[in-house]
């Protein structure tokens, strides 16, 4: 089958190959995929700046139609049509594990990086980690489930975002623009979304298209002014950064209102933060980090999508077929998509 493949490590090294067809073992199935979402993730597999284990196919959020079960199957059939969590090879065993927090056991080699992933034909998967989704869903839109529980999780179970809530949102890209849509979806009363100048054009006006109230640009807007005065003077209750920018992660806690919460989603590539820790000790912040997805949160963005409360599909800028991956990969890389679909 064909697959797009971290063939090296270093930069670059990807490559569309001939791959053998996966087979499952106990506990687990095979999938046909039908589309599949490139992650920021993918993109730094690409430019060597995330842990992986070539060679290996790519893709972890995907969507298709389970075709054949391994031995001791019990909960899905084939013809379900499914998603799947992205921890496939946690060790069930370590503290962090036994208390239900698999998405970040130590152990923890994931499809795209650790194992094959979905940017292929076939893909195995415990069944242990798939969700059903609706026949009333889309393939391309449940290949965005995963990023959307990414910011159910963050947003909703981590930080807790709550109705009538006042929320910034910092980085604009497919992450901070569904935490936005996540803070809609729970009441918040007011959103700001805030982008950089390169923001402006695909991001920025796809933020203004999904109709938050503010959308801000750092390089035209005093953004910590325009939050000051929406609120009174009072800040933010919750700002969620998604950027991963340093100087936007500082300036957190210049948003934020006196007891209120910090969700910090970006991660900043390795490099550190000079962070104004003492003004957020008397502010008396909660700061919320935040990576991957529990289990719960699945479900929850599932529901979600499917009753409408969050448009994810939106999201979608491009769909494209594997074969395409050049083009795809150029396009985000250029802030040209947002998020791209290939069907392998």
């Amino acid at each position: 089958m064909k697959a797009l493949v971290k063939t090296a490590k270093g930069i670059g090294h990807l490559a569309l190959l001939d791959m053998p067809e996966p087979r499952p073992q106990a506990g687990e199935v095979l999938i046909e995929v039908h589309a599949s979402g490139i992650c920021g993730t993918d993109v730094h597999v690409k430019h060597d700046r995330f842990p992986y284990w070539p060679p290996v196919i790519l893709g972890h959020e995907f969507s298709g139609t389970v075709i054949e079960l391994g031995p001791d199957c019990r909960y899905v059939a084939v013809g379900d049509r499914v998603v799947g969590e992205p921890h496939t090879r946690h060790c069930g065993q370590c503290p962090v594990c036994r208390s239900g927090n698999v998405q970040i056991c130590p152990e923890k080699r994931s499809p795209g990086w650790g194992i094959h992933g979905s940017m292929a034909r076939l893909l195995v998967m415990p069944e242990q980690l798939l969700h059903r989704i609706p026949n009333s869903m889309d393939f391309d839109t449940a290949a965005v489930v995963e990023p959307t529980a990414n910011a159910v999780h963050d947003v909703y179970e981590r930080a807790g975002v709550t109705p009538g809530d006042f929320v910034v949102v910092l980085g604009p890209g497919p992450i901070g623009l569904l935490s936005g849509l996540a803070a809609v979806a729970a009441g918040a009363r007011h959103i700001v979304m805030v982008g950089a100048p390169q923001d402006e054009g695909m991001r920025l006006d796809k933020a203004r298209q999904l109709g938050f109230q503010t959308v801000l640009n750092v390089g035209e807007d005093n953004v910590p002014q325009a939050v000051a005065d929406l609120t009174g003077g009072y800040g933010a209750d919750l700002v969620i950064e998604c950027s991963g920018a340093p100087a936007a992660i500082a300036g957190t806690v210049d948003l934020v209102r006196k007891k209120g919460r910090i969700c910090a989603i970006g991660l900043t590539a390795g490099k550190n933060v000079d962070f104004p820790w003492e003004k957020a000790a008397f502010k008396v912040l909660d700061i919320h980090f935040c990576l991957s997805t529990s289990y719960s949160s699945w479900d929850r963005a599932i529901y979600l999508i499917a009753g409408g409360r969050i448009p994810a599909e939106q999201i979608i800028t491009h769909r494209l077929p594997l074969s395409k991956w050049e083009t795809a990969f150029a396009e985000i890389e250029a802030q040209r998509a947002l998020k791209v679909i290939l069907h392998p």
